[in-house]
């Protein structure tokens, strides 16, 4: 089943690139007291998270914190060296970046999706959320994968 607006974030973790390599951030760390935009990509380096989502936040990260938002995070099914490196080549310093290298948040709120039949695996339906200390208050899941909904100009009309 899938997360809904209004329901509170699982438990979960996530690895992140600290000054002496990769840590663990539990998703208390991450939304527990804050205003969170999080948006999640099918992969790092791919072409749309690469050319338009991610790249839609970092222009954006100024206005998006001008309405409230404490953080902005991203995160995809990937290790946490890809992501620490798509970020520092997207210039994405603004942005906390979150690996979820198995998968297990992506199933833990039902939107993960198989994609096994392009060779990649099992990853991340694209999709951006406002999470409110904890509890969903925004949720948009693409429909078909593309970058609309989860925009962050979509994300900022809906703050």
């Amino acid at each position: 089943m899938s997360l809904k607006q209004g329901d509170t974030i699982p438990a979960s973790q996530f690895k992140v690139m600290g000054g002496d390599g990769p840590e663990d951030m539990s998703s208390d760390t991450v939304f527990k007291g804050k205003k969170v935009v999080l948006f999640a990509v099918p992969g790092a380096f791919t072409p749309g998270c690469t050319m338009t989502h991610l790249p839609g936040y970092v222009v954006n990260a100024d206005k998006v914190h001008a309405k409230g938002v404490d953080t902005i995070a991203c995160t995809a099914v990937n290790d946490i060296f890809v992501m620490d490196a798509w970020g520092k080549s997207q210039n994405a310093e603004n942005i906390v970046m979150l690996a979820d290298g198995n998968g297990d948040f992506a199933r833990a709120i039902g939107l993960e999706m198989d994609v096994s039949g392009a060779g990649l695996g099992m990853r991340s339906q694209r999709y951006a959320m406002v999470v409110d200390d904890g509890v969903v208050t925004h949720l948009a899941v693409e429909p078909d994968g593309k970058v609309n909904v989860s925009a962050a100009e979509k994300i900022l009309e809906a703050l």
